[in-house]
């Protein structure tokens, strides 16, 4: 049985010339497939089209060039509704910075997704996920906390319970430990991969840390355009 989750064939994104840039190809002729609950990380330096990449594979962006598929639907025949509708049931995102609302307590925060409407096939109750996977990363007795009594890894843990609520299929995290000191990071990267294994969700990081990206199954490095098995994560 097939178990690919996601697929790009041939992607290749351009933008095109202004009045100040020439023609711009970030993405060329990339080739790359996902199983469903694996984890991969993509590292490369600043400006090589990691989260032009990242915005593709979650919908947010298409390729110039090419054909993604994702849970055998091909992103490239789906228009905008359709899309949002996708990305909502299906994809679910974490960021360098939380984007939590400020007068929203933690559980408002998380259950914030639900709001958009019903999601087909939903196990469990959204507030008994929330307060499921909330007690899952120890913030059981801070649910009416707001984000400003927070310390920045717990509100990074928010973010990540409400990229959850939805039961996606693929979580997408993008720099997600880039604004937090190197214990609240290391702490954050072990509740990803353990959240990977326990919830059965496909995990693919975005990152600069090296120590995140050897947890991952799979590391690849996106180097002039195109995508390659990372030679060192030193």
């Amino acid at each position: 049985m097939n178990n690919r989750l996601l697929e790009l064939q041939g992607v290749s994104k351009r933008y095109p010339a202004t009045n100040e840039f020439p023609e711009t190809e970030v993405l060329r002729d990339i080739n790359f497939s996902m199983e469903a609950g694996e984890s991969v990380a993509v590292v490369g330096p600043s400006g090589s089209g990691k989260s032009t990449l990242l915005n593709i594979i979650g919908t947010l962006d298409r390729p110039t060039e090419g054909r993604a598929f994702f849970d055998q639907n091909d992103l490239t025949t789906l228009n905008e509704q359709q899309l949002a509708q996708l990305r909502r049931q299906r994809i679910g995102w974490v960021f360098q910075m939380h984007h939590l609302l400020p007068h929203c307590t933690l559980l408002e925060n998380v259950l914030v997704p639900v709001l958009s409407g019903k999601i087909e096939g939903r196990k469990e109750e959204p507030q008994a996920r929330a307060l499921r996977l909330l007690g899952r990363v120890g913030l059981s007795s801070r649910l009416n906390h707001r984000p400003g009594q927070l310390s920045g890894g717990e509100r990074q843990r928010v973010a990540v319970v409400r990229a959850l609520i939805n039961e996606p299929a693929l979580l997408l995290a993008d720099e997600p430990t880039g604004a937090l000191d190197r214990a609240s990071a290391e702490k954050l990267a072990d509740l990803l991969v353990e959240l990977n294994r326990e919830e059965g969700v496909a995990l693919l990081v975005i990152t600069h840390a090296m120590s995140l990206a050897a947890r991952m199954s799979r590391v690849l490095e996106l180097r002039d355009g195109t995508l390659v098995p990372a030679s060192s994560l030193k």
